[in-house]
């Protein structure tokens, strides 16, 4: 399956095209995020958590690493940002949420692409314009390709007047 290419004109497309993923994630799934600085990952998986039924504020763990947040699912929020190189990454031991009880998300994985497992969801991010962004989704494996086409086909419809699907 060739990758999908979603645009969003503002933060809140992009946590929409977020709680989409989230309302279709299951049990195990990765996500690695790429892009610059400002590309919109933490919005985009700020909208994977509302799809996950999590409340309150989701903000880019930088600092701590990993933050856990419960909701359907666990999400498993990882920003490697601070990491120099793939030794730093793995030594984190990161299989323990990878391979864990919920959904990992990972921040800046383009940093560290091998220390992931090869069957996941690339999300690569790209500033188009000042407010406009580009998400590619790239599904390797079948798994993902199932929630790829989830997504499209869930933001294909037409939103409803409360801008909700």
């Amino acid at each position: 399956m060739p990758p999908v290419i979603l645009r969003s004109n503002s933060p809140g497309e992009t946590r929409r095209i977020g709680a989409s993923l989230g309302r279709h994630a299951e049990y195990g799934d990765v996500l690695l995020l790429c892009g610059d600085l400002g590309a919109g990952k933490t919005c985009l998986t700020q909208g994977i958590a509302r799809g996950l039924g999590i409340e309150g504020y989701v903000r880019s763990p930088t600092f701590v690493l990993v933050s856990i947040h419960r909701g359907r699912l666990a999400l498993y929020h990882i920003d490697i940002y601070r990491l120099e190189n793939l030794a730093e990454v793995l030594d984190l031991g990161l299989e323990e949420y990878l391979e864990g009880d919920g959904v990992s998300v990972i921040e800046w994985a383009d940093k560290a692409l091998e220390a992931f497992p090869q069957s996941c969801l690339l999300v690569t991010m790209v500033v188009d314009g000042e407010k406009e962004r580009l998400i590619r989704l790239e599904p390797l494996g079948e798994r993902y390709e199932r929630l790829v086409t989830q997504v499209h086909e869930e933001l294909s419809k037409p939103t409803s007047p409360s801008g909700r699907n």
